[in-house]
């Protein structure tokens, strides 16, 4: 019997969908008990969502505050049951003003699924509205 595995091909193609804002083609990559941690929030692990419809509210509330984000400059890395993606998080917030900012997700994958996501961005001010 073959396990899917999870590539740096996987990650990109997750990448890809994000960039989209196709929040079924991210939830496709996700295993059934899924967990999303986010970059800020009120606990040490920024926000905790567990579970498919939670991680799906969660993907699609990225879009909410910057309904234009996208994630570029994506390198991905896969060891065994643990990867990383490293990108530049982008977008226009409502008052005009911009973000602009280095980050990474930390993966843990199980059965060829992304089990864990686990998003850590760079802290940096927004930048002037573009005139």
């Amino acid at each position: 019997m073959t396990t899917a595995t999870v590539t740096e091909s996987t990650l990109a193609a997750f990448s890809e969908a994000w960039n989209r804002h196709d929040v079924d083609g991210l939830m496709s990559f996700m295993s059934d008990d899924c967990v999303f941690m986010t970059a800020g929030g009120p606990d040490a692990c920024g926000a905790r969502h567990v579970g498919r419809e939670a991680v799906a509210k969660a993907f699609a509330g990225a879009w909410g505050a910057l309904p234009d984000a996208q994630w570029t400059n994506g390198v991905h890395f896969v060891q065994g049951d643990f990867g990383v993606s490293q990108w530049t998080f982008s977008g226009t917030a409502a008052d005009g003003t911009r973000v602009e900012t280095d980050g990474v997700d930390i993966f843990t994958f199980k059965d060829g699924k992304i089990a864990v996501k686990n998003a850590f961005r760079k802290a940096r001010p927004n930048l002037p509205a573009l005139q």
